[in-house]
């Protein structure tokens, strides 16, 4: 089994900036993709941002140009950092792995991302 676990949710004001990780743990071969989604409350789950193992990025559009996600493949965790964050970023952020060689999709717990106004 794999546990993914998430940290570094908060309450900020906007204009502020927090950054989320998530670590990796269990039997795990190898981490095809990580990647970070969210979801706003009465809204469905959308895409943040993903990364794959060879580091290739991919953004939602709203996100582009203040969000930056990065991996350490050595301790199979992910970041997120969130800049110029807005009231529209509040939302329960949630970590994804899919996991090589079965491409099995694990979800972490989700930690709760709270913008002021």
């Amino acid at each position: 089994q794999v546990q993914l676990v998430e940290s570094g949710g908060g309450l900020v004001q906007a204009g502020g900036s927090l950054r989320l990780s998530c670590a990796a743990s269990g039997r795990i071969f190898s981490i095809y993709t990580m990647g970070w989604y969210r979801q706003a409350p009465g809204k469905q789950r959308e895409l943040v941002a993903t990364v794959t193992s060879g580091g290739n990025t991919n953004y939602a559009e709203s996100v582009k140009g203040r969000f930056t996600i990065s991996r350490d493949n050595a301790k199979n965790t992910v970041y997120l950092q969130m800049n110029s964050l807005k009231p529209e970023d509040t939302a329960v952020y949630y970590c994804r792995a899919t996991i090589e060689p079965t491409l099995s999709v694990f979800w972490g717990q989700g930690t709760q991302v709270t913008v002021s106004s």
